[in-house]
Order: C-alpha cells, then structure tokens, then sequence
C-alpha cells in the first residue's frame, strides 16, 4: 500500500476550540508530511483553509441525519482508502447520526473504503429523555461496525477490549501545545506583569472546564493554600459541549463564595505561545480529573510536554487488564498523584511541592522525558502502520 488517502470525519477543526480538532489537525499534518493524501471533513465554524499540505472540507452546520449523505457524496468525490472517525459525541453535538456512519458507509456500493475510528472518549450520545442503556448500544454500535477501532488510553482499550471488535489498537494522542515561547520571553518578568509576588506560588489548570475535570475540588484546595494564586490557562468552555458553560458559572459562583476572586485569573483563548509562556511562569501544574489522570487528556500530555511539576488524580486501576505498551504516570517521579475530590489531599500535594525545589525539579524532568513517547511524529508513524495492517487484511 503505497501513503494511503485519507478522509477524516471531524466534529471540529481549528480554529474551532478543542481537543479533538488540534489533534485530528496534528494527525493530519503528521501523515501528510509522510506523503499521505488528506482530506479533513468538518464543520463549518472552522472557516477557510489555506494549508497545501491538506485539504479542508467546513461542511457541516448541524451534525444531524443530513450529514450522512453530505459524508457519502464527499467520499465519492475524495476516493480515500480511510475513512477516519475522529469520534467525540460532544464534538458531534450529541447526536448519533455518526454512531452508524461505518454501517451505512458499507452500504454503499460506490464507496470502497475501510472505516477507522478513533474513540478521544467512550462518553454516549443524548438520544432522548431515559434512553438508558440505549445510548451505549448505539456508542457499541460504532465501534462494532467499524473496520478498525483506535482507544487513545488504556482506560477506554480496557473497556473496548470486551466488545470483540474487529482490529483493535491503542495509540495515544500528543500535545496540542508546541514547547515554543514568546519571543524574549523572560519567566520573572511575566510573572511580575500579572501581579505574582516573589513569595507566592503559581499554580495553573489548563484547559475547559466541565464536571469530570474537578474544578470545584481545585477552588476548595486553593482556599487552603493561603500563599498561592491560580492561572486559569485557555478558553473556558470551548466550541462543542453547551454543558460546560452551566459548570463553568457553578465554578466562578463557588470562587466568589470562598473569597478567591483576586486570587484567580481567566486567560481565556489565546495563541499557543502565550499558552506554553504562562505554563512556563507557572511553578504547579493542578489537573484534578474527577475520572482519575488518562492519556485521552490533551491537558495532560501538554502539560507533560513542557515538563511542569503536575499534581494530579489517581488513574483508574485497570491496567493490569491488558499489557500496556504506555509508559505509567509514577507519584514522585513524573507527577504527584491524590484521590478524586479529596482538596484536603489536593492542597497538601499542591504545597509539598510547592516546599521543595528539588521535588519539582525532579518531577518536571520525568515528565519531559515521559513525553517523549507521545510525539506526533510517533503517532503518525502508528497511524500509518495500523492503516497497512488493514491493507494486507489484518
């Protein structure tokens, strides 16, 4: 199989903000680079591209059963080898048309393509009110009906891994953030410019926010810590689950209640390079995922990429399940790991580190060399094996 061409099915592409767009792009960029033929079919709020080395296709105004022709005609007229699912149900807006995507692909006699699909969550579509276990028959039905299935953790490969599917494969996501600053930035002086005294800890979340990601436990952590302030890195909802603007005002109320609100600032959306220069100001990175730290977190994996201190939540235990080819998050090595919704926890981890130079040294270096496994460069390369895999018959 010569570099194959690829149409990727995604619910949002920059510059819409989220995850699941800058990785699908990371993909797409990483292949093309390789000579692969891409084409990224999306919605419209990503606008106008002008990048030669992929096609961009800003299609789809609501993902709703209208979508499934609209994707029809565009392989037609692409002729990929790979169709490529890049699946998050809040990227689609909650809707299942694309939960039967592979099936009614394979109906279609004109088109000849094998169906991959990457899962960034195993989060279910909203069907209607008590649609139960409804719901996660049609996320099965997805996976099932694929010709190639991706888990991007060993959480969600654990869980896949019962359903018998067709070819099953892990391959992790990177970050969306290059380690790339602002010209002459200096770390002093841009703590100094937003009023970060010379003893007092910066911490940082970076990220949306939404129920699963433990805001409420980071805000009552902070109020133990008299000394430290908060940076709230990146947009605060983004562009896909309306949900998260409900739990963001819930967050902001409980800031207020406690007292906090000098204490905290908001970046919201700004370029990558501001990012990585207030990561790099910050001296604690704070993600306290109420499902436990996972690889499928973008955050994460930025955060490992600039070698932060990161205080985190215990990932679930389930990696005995399978032989993981993931290297582990290690408490005192490349983070330090507490329980879920424990801010007494939380606050005592936040200010160990916050005590010891030598500590965040020592975990900032493990975290830098841990992600060197997740560069996108590797990632393309496993994307480009799984699809030869197919190609020979796996």
């Amino acid at each position: 199989m010569r570099e194959p061409r690829v149409l990727f099915i995604t619910g949002e592409f920059p510059p819409m903000q989220g995850g699941v767009g800058d990785c699908t792009n990371e993909i797409a960029q990483g292949l093309a680079a390789r000579g692969a033929d891409v084409c990224v079919f999306t919605s419209t709020q990503a606008g106008t591209h002008h990048e030669s080395r992929i096609t961009v296709l800003p299609v789809i105004e609501h993902w709703d059963w209208s979508c499934l022709g609209a994707i029809t005609r565009a392989a037609r007229e692409f002729a990929p080898q790979i169709i490529h699912i890049q699946y998050q149900t809040g990227a689609f807006g909650m809707h299942p048309a694309i939960d039967f995507l592979p099936r009614y692909l394979h109906r279609q006699q004109a088109i000849r393509a094998r169906v991959v699909t990457t899962f960034h969550d195993l989060r279910v579509p909203y069907l209607f009110p008590k649609a139960g276990r409804v719901r996660e028959w049609v996320t099965r039905e997805l996976a099932r009906s694929s010709d190639a299935t991706i888990a991007t953790n060993d959480e969600d490969y654990s869980r896949l891994l019962t359903l018998n599917l067709n070819l099953l494969t892990l391959i992790p996501i990177g970050s969306n953030i290059p380690t790339t600053s602002p010209l002459n930035y200096q770390r002093d002086s841009w703590r100094r410019q937003f009023g970060v005294a010379e003893n007092e800890t910066l911490l940082c979340y970076f990220g949306f926010l939404n129920e699963s990601k433990g805001g409420e436990t980071l805000v009552r952590a902070l109020a133990q810590i008299p000394d430290a302030k908060l940076w709230m890195i990146g947009g605060q909802v983004g562009a896909s689950d309306p949900t998260n603007a409900a739990y963001l005002a819930k967050v902001k109320t409980l800031i207020a209640e406690f007292g906090l609100t000098d204490r905290v600032r908001w970046t919201d959306y700004t370029p990558p390079e501001i990012v990585t220069a207030n990561l790099l100001a910050s001296d604690i990175c704070v993600l306290p995922y109420r499902d436990g730290a996972s690889y499928r977190r973008g955050t994460l994996m930025a955060a490992l990429a600039h070698g932060m201190t990161i205080v985190t939540t215990t990932p679930r235990g389930i990696r005995a399940i399978h032989e993981s080819p993931l290297p582990a998050l290690r408490d005192g090595e490349n983070c330090l790991l507490v329980p879920p919704d424990d801010p007494t926890a939380l606050a005592s981890a936040i200010q160990r580190a916050a005590a010891s130079p030598e500590l965040r040294a020592r975990i900032g270096a493990g975290a830098r060399q841990l992600a060197q496994y997740f560069t996108w460069d590797k990632i393309a390369k496993q994307h480009l094996e799984l699809y030869q895999r197919m190609a020979n018959g796996a």
